[in-house]
C-alpha cells in the first residue's frame, strides 16, 4: 500500500475471484459481535477503508451509502475499518449514514490478515472492495494500492447486481 510517497507493508496474500471468502467476526458500532454467518444467503459488498475520519474513506462510505438505497434487498453493504466502534457510530450519526453497516476489526486484526489488507505499520486496513455472493464466494476483488485513491464503484456495484 502506498501512503503519499511512502510504501507501507501489507500482510498476507490477496484474495482472488472464485475463492471462498474467509470467515470473520467483527465488532458492530454498538459494540456487539457480528459474524459473517449473520449475513448468510446475502450478497455482501465489503467496503474496507483505512479510517472513516479521512477524506477518501468518508467519500467511499458516503458513495456506498447513496448506492445502497438503489440496491436489491438481497445486497448488503458492510464498511469495515480498524476504527473504534464508538468512533464509527459517532461518524455515521454526524454524516447521516444509515444504509451501510459499519464494522470494526480493531480488537483483532485477523479479518485484515485474512483479506490481505493489514497495514502492519499503522495497524489499519488497506482500502479494498470485495463482492461476496450468497454462497460466500468472492466474485469481485479490488485492492486500492494508493491510499488516496477511491475504488471502482461501478465495477463493484455491477458485480453485486449481476448476482441477484
Amino acid at each position: 500500500m502506498k501512503v503519499g510517497d511512502r510504501e507501507h507493508p501489507v500482510q498476507n496474500a490477496m484474495l482472488e475471484v472464485g475463492q471462498p471468502a474467509p470467515d470473520w467476526t467483527l465488532i458492530a458500532n454498538n459494540n456487539g459481535t457480528v459474524k459473517a454467518a449473520d449475513y448468510a444467503g446475502k450478497i455482501k459488498i465489503l467496503s474496507i477503508v483505512p479510517s472513516l475520519d479521512t477524506r477518501v474513506c468518508a467519500a467511499q462510505t458516503r458513495r456506498f451509502n447513496e448506492e445502497a438505497s438503489k440496491l436489491n434487498d438481497q445486497i448488503v453493504v458492510l464498511t469495515i475499518s480498524a476504527d473504534l466502534p464508538f468512533a464509527q457510530r459517532r461518524w455515521c450519526g454526524a454524516e447521516g449514514i444509515e444504509r451501510v453497516v459499519t464494522l470494526s476489526c480493531h480488537r483483532d486484526m485477523q479479518f485484515a490478515d485474512d483479506y490481505g489488507v493489514h497495514d502492519t505499520e499503522w495497524r489499519i486496513c488497506q482500502r479494498a472492495v470485495f463482492v461476496v455472493d450468497a454462497d460466500n464466494i468472492v466474485r469481485h476483488a479490488e485492492y486500492v494500492y494508493n491510499m488516496g485513491s477511491e475504488p471502482d464503484y461501478i465495477a463493484a456495484l455491477a458485480a453485486a447486481q449481476k448476482l441477484v
